[in-house]
């Protein structure tokens, strides 16, 4: 019976069988052996010592616990040394500052300067250090080769008048920090406990009342557990790890003269610790602390000032044992472990991150919380270590597959152009040749998007695709620039019906003559139905095509095409838009010169040649005069409308020559312009210019364009206004109040007391040919391409036009223009003076 052939699959237990699972596992439980390795090593054998230093000066740098303000230091600083000479002083200098200390009446004083050797003022020192609870440091040698260690005591007299004596070494970690300190040292012989522990030990028993009194201070459970390894001493050194912050320094502090002197305030010094230690440059040993990043290496005086600090408030912070440590870590490595049978690669990547992150909150938690410090990094390691193992073996395993179907893509042919290839045969290891078989594979797809893309792309009309249900897929950048233009959103993601739906439909596009009213009235009772291209009722129609208008008044040609895959099943559709607004201007323009040449100019001509042969028939060349006049008149009206006809097609084609202009001059001009036939109907002309100064109401525009259509409006003015009546023509600058930063612009209206417009023709105000009153009034010429042609100077140089008229009361035209900003305002005012 024949061995059927093996399925690749990237699940290797399901790719290799039972024996493939025994080896799963047993991998699977190596990689966790690795990983308990690396916790053990790194936990109980110290080998990440130096990280776990980083990691816990990283936390201490991010956390500020408050300081205890009733530790005062009192410095021994460079003011100091200036003042009262070189070091080291007579003692008679201490035992004076003692005095002066002993009048605030302090808690304790704690002097950081050793006295070990007799001096004959070692009596009056004693007797000031006698004043107050006074506490003095012992010297405390290293050990020699035999273990043993010499403790120096202070001087006999000052040792009796001192209330505690302790020792004041620091010890540094390997890599030259302080970070923790020792309660008691010494020898089998001795043992001394640090110079703050006694202090600490009165405040605890009540020896010592500070200036606010205990309940301001009552000791915490964490702290009574400190204050009792304190009291007993087990024959252990009682280390602790101080818990630096970046407010470490920032005791109150005074210097040494100015106590001295008696310039410091009792207040300052009654009821507190007063700590005496020196910070003068070059007569202490400086310290690295975990905060020296931020705060530089701190003083004797300030470390111990925070070691009492942490005695007082018992918030030592004491390191968690070995073992415990490892037992700990252990458990993010098994639940990464846990994870690897039943996660991707992406999910297991993303549980060791989320592992990292939640031992390093939790040690933190630890620290600042439970005043426990237990390092992160064992167990961040072990999960480190762990995962890029785990998923090199998980790419062995789909090496074979992804081989397979590569080389089965990569033998097939390519249907686009390419270019020549220099070689199919891949070099180098195997990883290699999956790579380059990668690779080509992901060119042919590349090269096949980017020449869809291209060809979509490089098509100037709107295209969307979409899929079956009529949601839009792909749109070409056409597409997008169009609903930009809009103000629509962005068409991918939404149906074609809803993308389309602020289309108007004018109508559809048919060869047969006979069927285009019929699918008129159609398309117009489903519509925006028909823009759905799932409904295939309305297929037909769409792929011939309907005319639309957007809001911009531009109208497009839409049709739909359907698209189909290998079988022969539709799985989109495609949509296309053509903006025919240029074409349908045309053939209105067009018709405009038909209706121009063949009736508007031609009538005249026709009339002057009638009135010729007349004139010529006459036998009495009597009326030859009121003949010509006639003649004169409607040769005038000929030229009148040639000339609006040409201005009116320059404005709208040719190209604008803008520069800066004053309104208020144009006013004028166009004001001289008109006045012989508004003098010759006795109209006054009235101009007035609005704001607070004058300043000439600047504008970039065509001088000619303008004047001309500033002409044009007062003509019909003129011609549209009674005898004995008056036109004003103001300026303005205009300011908008509710749109900060916008734009600054001119507005100029003239109002006449004429006839007036009524309001249902006001809409057609402004298109050609368009003439108001001409039974009313027949008496007033003109070929109604005037406003046009203002309508067009106006909108051109970024302007529009409003017109407010009832009839009987007149009519008001406000044309409003983009105003030049105040630097080229100035500039150009600079000039015309």
């Amino acid at each position: 019976m024949p061995i059927p052939p093996t399925r690749l699959s990237l699940d290797p237990r399901a790719r290799l069988g039972r024996r493939a699972g025994r080896r799963f596992l047993i991998e699977w439980v190596g990689i966790g052996c690795l990983g308990i390795v690396v916790i053990l090593l790194s936990s109980l054998g110290r080998l990440s010592a130096s990280v776990d230093h980083l990691v816990y000066d990283r936390f201490l740098s991010l956390h500020a616990p408050p300081l205890l303000r009733d530790i005062v230091v009192l410095e021994i600083d460079n003011a100091s040394i200036a003042q009262l000479g070189r070091w080291p002083w007579p003692r008679s200098v201490h035992a004076k500052l003692l005095e002066q200390i002993a009048k605030a009446k302090p808690a304790a004083v704690i002097y950081d300067v050793l006295f070990t050797e007799a001096n004959p003022e070692d009596a009056q020192l004693a007797r000031a250090v006698a004043l107050s609870p006074t506490y003095l440091p012992v010297l405390l040698t290293p050990p020699d080769s035999g273990g043993r260690r010499t403790v120096v005591e202070p001087a006999g007299p000052l040792a009796h008048a001192a209330v505690g004596l302790g020792h004041i070494n620091l010890e540094v970690d390997s890599d030259g920090i302080v970070r923790s300190v020792a309660q008691f040292e010494g020898d089998a012989d001795s043992r001394w406990p640090q110079l703050m522990v006694p202090v600490a030990q009165a405040v605890e028993r009540g020896a010592l009342r500070l200036d606010d009194g205990p309940p301001r201070r009552t000791l915490s459970e964490a702290a009574a557990a400190s204050a009792t390894s304190v009291h007993g001493d087990d024959g252990g050194e009682g280390r602790f790890l101080i818990p630096f912050g970046a407010n470490a320094q920032n005791y109150p502090k005074l210097s040494f003269a100015r106590v001295l002197a008696g310039d410091v305030p009792p207040d300052q010094l009654r009821g507190r610790i007063v700590l005496i230690g020196v910070t003068a440059s070059g007569l202490y040993d400086r310290f690295a602390t975990p905060v020296s990043g931020e705060l530089g290496p701190l003083p004797g005086v300030y470390i111990h000032a925070n070691v009492l600090d942490t005695l007082v408030t018992g918030r030592e912070i004491a390191p968690a044992e070995p073992w415990v440590l490892f037992a700990v870590s252990l458990a993010p490595l098994a639940a990464l472990l846990a994870g690897f049978l039943v996660l991707s690669p992406r999910r297991s990547l993303l549980l060791t991150g989320a592992l990292c992150v939640l031992a390093a909150c939790g040690s933190a938690a630890l620290l600042y919380g439970a005043r426990l410090w237990m390092s992160p990094v064992p167990a961040m390691l072990g999960v480190v270590v762990v995962y890029p193992i785990w998923n090199w073996r998980r790419l062995e395993m789909t090496l074979a597959y992804l081989r397979k179907e590569l080389q089965s893509l990569a033998d097939e042919p390519h249907l686009l152009p390419e270019t020549p290839s220099r070689g199919r045969e891949f070099g180098g290891d195997v990883l290699e040749q999956h790579m380059a078989l990668m690779a080509q594979a992901a060119q042919r797809v590349q090269d096949m998007k980017r020449f869809v893309w291209d060809s979509l792309d490089s098509v100037p009309e709107p295209i969307l695709v979409s899929d079956v249900r009529g949601v839009v897929l792909i749109a070409n950048h056409a597409a997008k620039a169009h609903f930009a233009l809009l103000g629509a959103p962005l068409p991918e993601g939404r149906p074609m019906q809803t993308v389309l739906g602020g289309l108007t439909l004018v109508k559809t596009i048919d060869h047969h003559a006979a069927s285009d009213a019929e699918n008129n009235q159609f398309a117009h009772a489903h519509w925006p139905a028909l823009l759905d291209p799932a409904r295939h009722e309305f297929t037909a129609l769409m792929e011939h095509g309907v005319e639309v208008r957007d809001a911009n008044e531009r109208d497009h040609l839409l049709r739909y095409a359907n698209c189909t895959n290998a079988q022969g099943e539709t799985t989109g559709w495609i949509a296309g838009l053509v903006d025919v607004s240029a074409l349908h201007a045309a053939e209105r323009q067009r018709e405009d010169a038909l209706r121009l040449l063949s009736h508007d100019m031609r009538s005249p001509q026709a009339s002057i040649l009638a009135l010729v042969e007349i004139e010529r028939a006459r036998c009495e060349p009597v009326l030859a005069s009121a003949l010509l006049e006639r003649i004169a008149r409607y040769a005038q009206r000929a030229l009148t409308l040639a000339d609006d006809f040409v201005q009116l097609a320059r404005a709208e084609s040719q190209a604008y020559v803008l520069e800066p202009v004053s309104l208020t001059e144009l006013m004028i001009d166009a004001s001289d312009e008109v006045w012989p036939q508004a003098h010759a109907k006795r109209i006054t002309l009235h101009t007035e210019s609005g704001g607070e100064a004058d300043d000439g109401h600047w504008i970039s525009a065509d001088r000619s364009l303008m004047t001309r259509a500033l002409v044009n409006i007062l003509n019909n003015a003129v011609k549209y206004s009674p005898p004995d009546t008056q036109i004003s023509c103001s300026l303005a600058s205009l300011t908008p109040k509710n749109a900060p930063g916008a734009a600054r612009r001119v507005s100029c209206t003239i109002r006449d007391q004429g006839y007036g417009i009524p309001k249902e023709k006001q809409a057609g105000l402004f298109e050609r040919f368009r003439r108001f009153h001409e039974t009313e009034r027949p008496e007033v010429g003109g070929a109604g391409l005037g406003m046009a042609f203002v309508k067009t100077v106006v909108t051109r140089h970024g302007g529009d036009v409003a017109v407010v008229s009832e009839p009987g009361e007149g009519t008001a035209l406000t044309i409003c223009l983009p105003a030049l900003d105040d630097a080229q305002s100035g500039d150009a005012a600079t000039l015309h003076m």
